[in-house]
């Protein structure tokens, strides 16, 4: 088989630097806690150990809930361990306003020593959730309350927070403000990557030959992850011949050698475009190359090809899979679960569901929307109802997407009362609407002739931009 896929746009390489280790391995404090070898005949009991860890998880859920609480109320003496798991938690997660909440309550602990290394992953947390605001007003709390001294992995952390958020002037200002900084704070390979990133991620190409001119004046070469960056970027943006020069480019060099990632992110390019002849071609091209598919090339192609009404290769891919031994991931399923409800089959969509958790793959968001999105396509809105309960009887924490689906499907069938419902129960999950939800419904009300309703959110909308406008304004 020539062609075969992990579901939707690739990203670029992954960092060049080593991922930051999580906050927890901070709590270790000398000998405190340390266990006995399960040899040892005082060898924790399976018993002793299951309440361990039920005391423990007890203990870090009830960090949120402290740091919530008002200033009076909180301690100052909580278990260190708990207070690391629940923020490390809340980072992962990109859970940013509990995740300040708890190192704020962390911050009057008497144990708390600031640390640049904690700065630095909240920071890039408030990027990847494109908050500049707070992340600017967390580097000045470092700044002139912890009188810490910023490292180049916090201000990358900071052009990350900018960048992410397209306030691409106050990221190249903290570029410049860099190279003039102490000898530990210049820009590196790392810190050009992201910044490059960025720029694909707004579009603006154009800023990359100077940075590429600025990465070179400081003795910086261009590695695999800068290459496959703007590969990556022009990919994304359907600029599908200057993604051919950029690889050209790459393969000119002769000092970086095309990898995994950088053929994933060119299948999926023309795999987006629908032009899954090219698709195949490069992946052919890819393996004379050398280089071989991963679980995510083979997800990459059965949704190119889901996309293109071609299941049947959708499924050859999955069969090809398996006899390669490579596990289908989460990602898979859901990509044949979205294929099989766009296109009206059902029975095979809820087949592949049941399958899915058979296995003992976890559900997640992208799972419940895709049956949401089957089920409305299918016109059987009374199946909608089943799957929000099923989410409620797990720790699966519904997004935005999740409520867009719901929302969209009983607005399409003109279940104004229900989408009003929903809209509440996703206020009451604590998942803010966005300016999907509020122009889908606001168009359902405008077409069932309730203009008073449609204004009314209309003006809630509006208090939602001046909010995220604000937040602006406080960088600027």
């Amino acid at each position: 088989m020539n062609s075969p896929a992990h579901c939707p746009a690739t990203t670029a390489s992954p960092p060049l630097r080593a991922t930051r280790a999580p906050l927890v391995a901070m709590a270790q404090r000398g000998g405190r806690g340390r266990r006995l070898p399960s040899s040892a005949p005082e060898a924790e009991q399976p018993e002793e150990a299951l309440a361990r860890i039920l005391r423990t998880e007890a203990a870090v859920s009830g960090v949120s809930r402290k740091a919530a609480a008002t200033s009076g109320q909180q301690s100052t003496c909580l278990w260190p361990r708990a207070v690391l798991e629940a923020l490390d938690s809340a980072v992962a997660s990109c859970r940013w306003e509990s995740a300040l909440e708890i190192f704020e309550l962390m911050r009057k602990q008497r144990w708390y020593e600031p640390k640049a290394q904690t700065y630095a992953r909240l920071l890039m947390m408030l990027g990847r959730c494109r908050q500049p605001g707070q992340a600017t007003a967390l580097f000045n709390t470092m700044l002139s309350e912890e009188k810490l001294a910023p490292r180049v992995d916090v201000y990358t952390a900071l052009v990350s927070a900018y960048g992410n958020s397209g306030m691409l002037d106050e990221a190249l200002a903290i570029v410049d403000r860099m190279k003039g900084a102490a000898a530990g704070c210049k820009p590196d390979e790392y810190t050009f990557s992201v910044l490059i990133n960025c720029c694909c991620k707004s579009r603006r190409f154009d800023l990359i030959p100077a940075v590429l001119d600025e990465m070179a004046c400081l003795g910086l070469g261009c590695n695999v992850v800068i290459h496959n960056g703007i590969i990556d970027g022009y990919g994304k943006a359907g600029r599908l011949e200057e993604m051919e020069d950029a690889l050209s480019n790459m393969l000119e060099g002769g000092d970086n050698v095309p990898d995994i990632y950088t053929m994933n992110s060119i299948l999926w390019a023309y795999g987006d475009r629908g032009r899954v002849d090219d698709m195949e071609k490069w992946y052919g091209e890819f393996q004379l190359m050398g280089v071989e598919p991963d679980t995510r090339t083979f997800n990459i192609m059965m949704k190119s090809y889901g996309r293109a009404n071609m299941p049947e290769k959708m499924m050859s891919v999955l069969k090809y899979m398996k006899q390669r031994f490579f596990s289908p991931s989460a990602a898979t399923f859901n990509i044949i679960i979205d294929c099989f409800g766009r296109a009206g089959n059902i029975e095979k969509m809820e087949y592949y569901f049941r399958l899915m958790k058979i296995q003992g793959m976890k559900p997640n968001p992208i799972t419940y929307c895709s049956l949401v999105n089957g089920y409305s396509k299918a016109g059987l809105l009374d199946m909608i109802p089943g799957i929000v309960r099923q989410t409620e009887n797990t720790d699966v924490v519904l997004d935005t997407p999740f409520f867009n689906c719901v929302i969209s499907a009983y607005a399409k069938a003109g279940e104004v009362k229900i989408m009003e419902e929903m809209l509440q129960f996703m206020k009451d999950k604590n998942c803010k609407p966005g300016k999907v939800i509020y122009t889908t419904m606001i168009q359902a009300y405008i077409a069932h002739g309730m203009d008073e309703a449609a204004k009314l959110l209309e003006l809630e909308e509006r208090r939602f931009d001046n909010k995220l406008l604000e937040q602006v304004s406080d960088v600027r």
